[in-house]
């Protein structure tokens, strides 16, 4: 199994580890090399060239951050190595963004899968992320033996675009939730509860969501550092999230008020740590 992947940040980084430990022959393209010379060392082949890349492989994987950057990557590679090629795209990006990428790969005989994955570096380094794959059905048969290897139980979707619309609703559900726990725990803290009596309140109620646990001593601490989702792309899907249920002519005063929050978290300088920063927001403590 030929896998190519463009784009190593912190979730392609932890993806590459977990495919090189089930022995896959990996080439990777970044735009910054140096930021994988670690991967090269366990096993990768560094291409100097995003079509070099493309062109070693049976799977190509985009991890790329925005549609921005994928377009970017795809600029740099001829029309004609398109051809028979199957792309994965694995990133966060708007339905109708995923659909002008499908066409532009599809009309050079390409082949093209959205496949946005939910978890973090945990979950992509163990090969158990959420995957929401959306596409033709044969190229999703044809891509599943490698689903298999990066997450327990692929999902198909259903046409290009619906796997992008899917994976927006789950992030705006880790925004929901996350700034909803930050301003109650910040309430409770301000008034001087003992965090772990309205936790166990928390733990034993109907209301109670894993993620709080997973963000709760980042909160207490204010250490908000080795971020497995930085905050500055939780506010990137927002963003999205925004735009796309406007223009279904969905009421998004809610979000908006959260998007509002991750703007002046964002303005605290805290845009490269955890998305559990949104407490220093609700709290305008710095970290």
């Amino acid at each position: 199994m030929k896998i190519a992947l463009l784009g190593a940040g912190l979730m392609g980084q932890a993806l590459s580890e977990h495919l090189l430990a089930q022995n896959c022959s990996l080439t990777i393209f970044n735009r910054s090399p140096e930021k994988v010379k670690q991967l090269q060392q366990q096993g990768a082949t560094l291409a100097s060239s995003a079509q070099d890349a493309l062109l070693a492989s049976d799977y190509c994987l985009l991890m790329l951050s925005d549609a921005a950057a994928i377009n970017d990557v795809l600029d740099t590679i001829q029309d004609d190595s398109f051809n028979n090629k199957l792309i994965i795209q694995m990133g966060t990006i708007a339905p109708d963004e995923s659909r002008l990428i499908a066409n532009r790969i599809t009309q050079h005989h390409g082949h093209y899968l959205e496949c946005p994955v939910l978890g973090s570096l945990p979950e992509a380094r163990s090969g158990s992320l959420i995957l929401m794959a959306a596409g033709e059905v044969d190229d999703y048969q044809t891509a599943l033996p490698l689903l298999n290897l990066i997450g327990n139980d692929p999902q198909y979707i259903g046409e290009i675009g619906q796997g992008a619309t899917v994976k927006l609703a789950m992030n705006q559900l880790i925004a929901g939730l996350t700034a909803s726990f930050s301003l109650s725990l910040a309430l409770v803290e301000k008034e001087g509860i003992d965090i772990e009596q309205f936790m166990k309140i928390v733990r034993n109620s109907a209301l109670y969501a894993p993620t709080f646990d997973k963000k709760l001593d980042r909160m207490v601490s204010r250490d908000f550092s080795k971020p497995n989702f930085p905050t500055k792309h939780l506010a990137k899907d927002v963003r999205l999230f925004l735009k796309v249920a406007q223009n279904q002519g969905l009421e998004t005063c809610a979000l908006e008020g959260i998007d509002k929050l991750l703007d002046k978290t964002l303005e605290q300088g805290l845009a490269d740590t955890d998305y559990s920063a949104i407490y220093a927001g609700v709290t305008h403590s710095e970290a």
